[in-house]
């Protein structure tokens, strides 16, 4: 395969995974950091990285918007839930093993 075309596979996935996490606004990002080790915020992060590596200015909060299809506080605000003192001491035990 050559790179042009492994490059727009790995574009189209990344695209589908931020399409699958906007539907799935009732998995929240705890949940994610606990059985993956990342979340929403940790793909913007990443992206605004890469944005970074190629000279690109890039906030937080845009990233965030791309990650999410809408502004970060307008997600937050819609889906958002406190968490649980389960999901808490299961982040902490995860955060722990993991380093």
């Amino acid at each position: 395969m050559d790179k042009q075309t492994q490059t727009e596979l790995e574009a189209a996935a990344f695209r589908r995974l931020l399409q699958h996490l906007r539907d799935r606004h009732d998995v929240q990002n705890i949940d994610l950091m606990i059985q993956a080790g990342f979340c929403r915020n940790c793909l913007a992060n990443w992206y605004k990285d890469a944005a970074a590596e190629k000279g690109l200015d890039l906030s937080k909060d845009d990233a965030r918007e791309i990650v999410y299809g809408e502004p970060f506080a307008d997600w937050k605000a819609k889906y958002q839930k406190e968490a649980t003192p389960e999901q808490q001491a299961a982040f902490e035990a995860a955060s722990k093993a993991h380093g």
